[in-house]
């Protein structure tokens, strides 16, 4: 894997990323093809084409395919999961105004689930 800088030298993901989303929201819905219902089940499916892409990136960063050898790095791998993320963020927003929200209700429950022995 790649040396990055601590994330305790970077800003906690907060506004700034909300208002990235919206903003990515906003310019992918005043440019998509399809309305209505398609055009939301379409921005719900590229969850899976990036989730493809992080595959894609493993196996590459592994060489694990040895007609192609290496072709990707770890960095490759960290940026695909970021597309994830930031596509499954848009998507969600997609669905509601309250995004943020239902975020943090949603990352609440995961968290405190964890902390629960089985």
């Amino acid at each position: 894997m790649s040396d990055q800088t601590p994330l305790s030298d970077h800003a906690p993901p907060g506004p700034e990323l909300w208002a990235s989303v919206d903003a990515l929201w906003e310019w992918l819905d005043n440019s998509r093809p399809i309305d209505g219902p398609d055009g939301v089940l379409l921005r719900i499916l590229k969850l899976n084409e990036e989730v493809g892409e992080v595959a894609e990136a493993v196996i590459g960063a592994t060489g694990q395919n040895p007609r192609k050898g290496v072709t990707h790095t770890w960095d490759d791998v960290q940026s695909e999961l970021c597309d994830v993320a930031v596509t499954a963020l848009v998507a969600l927003r997609t669905l509601t105004p309250d995004a943020r929200e239902v975020f943090a209700r949603h990352l609440e429950r995961v968290t405190r689930r964890s902390r629960t022995p089985s």
